[in-house]
């Protein structure tokens, strides 16, 4: 398991609740960490993508529930890191939970071949048998979206 205390967003996130969002067309993951207080980011479930609407009541539950501050938003980019019509919508999706939870610091994060590495994670794991789990593999993302926010120097 990483050590993410060297980082430098380990240390200007230390004490807050972050929250990785990895929106799907069917399944939006969600996973959840609060350096300094736990060891790495953990899968916080995920929602059933029946509408934006619906998301956000969905999320405000557990925004509320968890106290989040900082959500971190998967954006997803080409190999190059070049922006498509899917980037743009995702920020725009982003934008939109930003003017409704208006106390909650955004950031959005490169989530490109996130799911290849969940899947590649789930196969390489005792914790998932060695299998990729369908129903795990948003949270799994959201999971490596998080790791890789708050690793990035």
């Amino acid at each position: 398991m990483q050590d993410f205390k060297n980082f430098p967003n380990f240390s200007k996130f230390a004490g807050k609740n972050l929250m990785a969002i990895d929106y799907g067309e069917k399944v939006i993951g969600l996973a959840s960490f609060t350096p300094g207080r736990e060891p790495f980011p953990l899968g916080r479930g995920r929602i059933i993508n029946e509408g934006f609407e619906k998301f956000i009541s969905q999320l405000t539950e557990i925004i509320e529930e968890d106290f989040v501050e900082v959500i971190i938003f998967g954006v997803p980019y080409l190999t190059d890191g070049t922006e498509t019509d899917k980037s743009r919508e995702m920020i725009n999706k982003m934008n939109k939970l930003s003017e409704v939870f208006t106390d909650i610091e955004f950031h959005q994060q490169d989530e490109t071949l996130t799911t290849e590495a969940a899947k590649e994670r789930m196969l390489n794991s005792a914790q998932y048998n060695f299998q990729i789990d369908p129903k795990k593999i948003d949270e799994v993302s959201a999971i490596i979206i998080l790791e890789d926010f708050i690793s990035k120097t």
